[in-house]
Formats: C-alpha cells, structure tokens, sequence
C-alpha cells in the first residue's frame, strides 16, 4: 500500500486515530486528524501531533473543500462508519478503512484474532501468554490496548501477532484475514449503535470472511450465533463446549477439559487447575487452549499457563475482604450479559451478592438480570444515567438503593452487606456518563473499596 502523497483524513483524536495519523505522517502520506470535540479538549499527545509530526487538526464540521481533496479515510473504532465524511469520500472512490485494516497491510507473520461480546480480551490475554510461553515471537494488542499499527511496527516474518477485535474494528476491514479466528460468544450489545442484534452478529461474523481452507475458525458451540457460523466458513472449524460432550473438539465433562479428535482423547487441564472463576472462564480457557494448540504450542505448556494465569484486571478481579464481605471488581462488564456471567461465578459463593449496576445504557433491557437477582441479590446498589431504567425493569427482585456516585454506592454497599457476602461491580452499562472509560471507573471502586478498608481499620 503505497502512502506518500496520498491525502488522508483519519476520525477521531483517540488512541487509534493517533497511532493512525502518526503512522500516516511517518509514510510521507499528507494527514489531517478529526474530532468532533475542540481541540482544547483533545489530549496532550492528540494536540502534539501539528508540531511533532505535521498533521492537521480539524475539530467540528468538515469543509467540503477539503472532503474533495481527500482519497484515503480511515476511521477510528468509535466513529459510525455512516458519519458523512466517511460516505462523502466513499462515494467519490476515495477509499475507507479501519485502522486494523491499515495496520494489517503492513504486518508481518502469523496473527491470532479474537472477537466476542464477552470474554474476548481475557481470551486474548491468555493466548497471548501461552504462545509466548511456548517460545513463540508474540506481541498482544488491538482492542486490547495497543493499536495494531504499533504492532505492525515491530512485527517480523516470525511474529504471532493476537488481536483483539471489536465489532467497530471488523465493520471496517477489507482484506483483513487472521489464520487463526477466535469467537468467544455473540449475545445483545451496542443496541444504541446497531438497529438490530443482526447487523450486530454480522460485524462480528467479518473476523471470518476472508479466511481459507489453510485457516482455523474456533467457535463456541453453546453460543446460538456462533454455532450457527459453523456451516459455511471456507476455514477448518474447531468447536468448544462446556454444556456438552463434542465428537470432535474441546470441552468440559466433570471437573476435566477433554480434547478429542480422531476418536481419541485427552486431558488438557482441571477446573481445579483454573484460578478463574465462573463457567464462563472455562469457556475461555478452551477457546484458548484450541487457539494454542493450533499454532503449534506444546500442551503441557498450555497447561502450565493455564494453571498460572491470573486472569485480567476489571474482570471479577478480587480488591479486598472487609469485615468478612469480599469485593469484586467486574468494571468490564458492560453489557447484560456479561453482568449475568459475573453474577454466575459469584453464585458459587456461600453468602449474597450486594449488585453495582448503572452507568450509560446502551438500548438493551435488563429483565435478563432479574431470575438470578432474584435468588442471590441482597440488594441493588444504582448510579448513573440508566439507574432509572434498571430501577423500573428490576423492581421487586431485590431491594434498590441509589448512590450519587461510586464512593457512595462502595459505602452504601458496605451497610448493606453481611459477612460472607460478596460486593461486586458489573455495572451493565457503558461508563462514560461518570468516567473516562471502564478501566477508570474499576480504578476509582478499588480505591474507594480500599479507602472504605482505611477507615475500618482506623476506626
């Protein structure tokens, strides 16, 4: 893909659109970077770009003028792929892409890429730790943190690179194709992006439409949309399973991880084994180690990781033990369904769960919480914009307190649990309404968890 001289306009000042706009410069291609907001409120490193590497900055409405000049429009994750630059340039054969989409025509090597509503970026991590503790050349990044384009940086012909990948990043790529493709589940998210679940599924089912009969596809079988996607894929298909025995693939009898293949079995690895809670990490641990297996690492290897993982920071990530109650941190869980997975591993605790639910809805009703509210919820701790919303859908499946803010809800959640309870934040909505991302939202309750420790101690 040859840049230098190309007219590029890059949407939005975030981490993708930065790494997208440098890139870009670095490549003699001319640059401007967009972003609704006014570029006093663009970062630090966003601003710098003018002088560090000659971009143009453009905050607001476009002019058509420079829409007319453009031919090359990539498009940062959080960007609707129907913002009208992006249609105005498509139209006149300017060419649109992601910035997955640029990276990927410049990386070298193998690369490993994981999609899913849930469980993709502990999915992704755990990967991302097997292949290199199986001696491989392995760099971890997309959604995950790290744009793909810092990662085709640094890749050689040996590199596995494992990506992470969101819907919004795989409604842009063209040519993207992973050798191995990861689908961990499919189930209700970004309703306030999508019009229907459909259009939702098939941006995740793009992660497969470019790969060949000398690619793998891994599915989960007990997801009704991605078990649906085994049929049809021009990929080698390898299926997962916690709820059934397969004849052919990975999954769960008893306490045991079964690989079987040709007729044979064997045991990869033990629940016991597993230092991560809940069913849904089992699901995980498969697709994972079917991801492994495929690129060629050495199962005892697996195993090893496996056993050593502790699993990602904001996903049921344990903060402290308070006057017998144990704290949760599940900031990640931003959808409903990734709530009721984190209320599913905590059910295997003796005592009750004291709920954080609340944030920015996205269009996606609740009513899936309330059988298992039902029967483990001490209580409902509400903040933010949708803490109306939950309030009218999850009455009566436990008693509601509202907090004015997380510090609030920690301390309202404090008076309301008992010992042996556990307190956990899967809040089921987006966290932009109080706080920058979910990472800060799970960064202020486990200082607030851990300030709520000071004071009992002191007092």
């Amino acid at each position: 893909m040859i840049l230098s001289g190309r007219k590029t306009l890059v949407l939005g000042a975030g981490k993708s659109g930065i790494a997208s706009a440098r890139f870009l410069a670095a490549r003699g291609a001319t640059v401007a970077l967009h972003d609704r907001k006014p570029v006093a409120d663009w970062t630090d490193e966003a601003r710098s770009l003018k002088v560090s590497d000659g971009v143009g900055l453009i905050a607001g409405q476009i002019p058509s003028w420079l829409l007319d000049q453009i031919d090359l429009v990539v498009i940062s994750p959080g960007v609707p792929t129907n913002t009208i630059p992006a249609r105005y340039v498509d139209r006149k054969d300017g060419e649109v892409i992601g910035e997955v989409e640029l990276a990927y025509r410049f990386l070298k090597g193998r690369i490993i890429g994981i999609t899913g509503s849930n469980g993709k970026t502990t999915t992704t991590t755990l990967i991302g730790e097997i292949l290199k503790n199986g001696g491989f050349d392995t760099l971890v990044g997309g959604n995950i943190g790290t744009p793909l384009l810092q990662l085709a940086e640094r890749a050689t012909e040996e590199t596995w690179s494992v990506v992470e990948l969101s819907s919004f990043q795989l409604e842009t790529i063209r040519d993207f194709r992973p050798h191995i493709a990861v689908a961990t589940n499919v189930t209700p998210n970004h309703m306030d992006r999508y019009d229907l679940f459909a259009d939702y599924a098939a941006a995740k089912h793009r992660l497969f439409m470019n790969q060949t009969a000398e690619d793998v596809a891994i599915l989960n079988a007990d997801n009704e949309t991605t078990a649906s996607w085994a049929t049809g894929l021009k990929a080698r298909v390898a299926m997962f399973s916690v709820k059934s025995e397969l004849d052919e693939g990975l999954f769960l009898r008893g306490r045991d991880l079964i690989s079987r293949s040709g007729g044979k079995e064997k045991v990869l690895t033990t629940r016991d084994d597993i230092f991560l809670r809940g069913l849904h990490n089992v699901e995980n641990v498969l697709a994972a180690f079917a991801a492994g297996l495929t690129a060629g690492v050495d199962p005892e290897s697996i195993r090893e990781t496996v056993r050593t993982f502790r699993g990602v920071e904001h996903r049921i990530e344990f903060v402290e033990e308070i006057g017998g109650v144990k704290y949760y941190n599940d900031s990640k869980a931003t959808s409903v369904d990734a709530t009721l997975k984190a209320l599913e591993a905590l059910s295997e605790e003796p005592g009750k769960t004291v709920l954080i639910l609340g944030g920015l809805g996205k269009n996606a009703p609740y009513t899936p919480l309330a059988p298992l509210i039902g029967k483990i919820a001490r209580a409902l701790v509400l903040i933010g914009e949708d803490a109306g919303n939950i309030e009218s859908q999850l009455a009566g499946t436990a008693p509601i307190i509202r907090a004015a803010s997380m510090s609030d809800a920690v301390a309202k959640c404090a008076e309301a649990a008992e010992p042996g309870d556990s307190v956990l934040l899967a809040p089921a909505c987006a966290s932009y309404d109080m706080f920058r991302s979910f990472e800060e939202r799970g960064t202020v309750f486990k200082s607030d968890v851990r300030s709520l420790n000071v004071v009992g101690k002191s007092s």
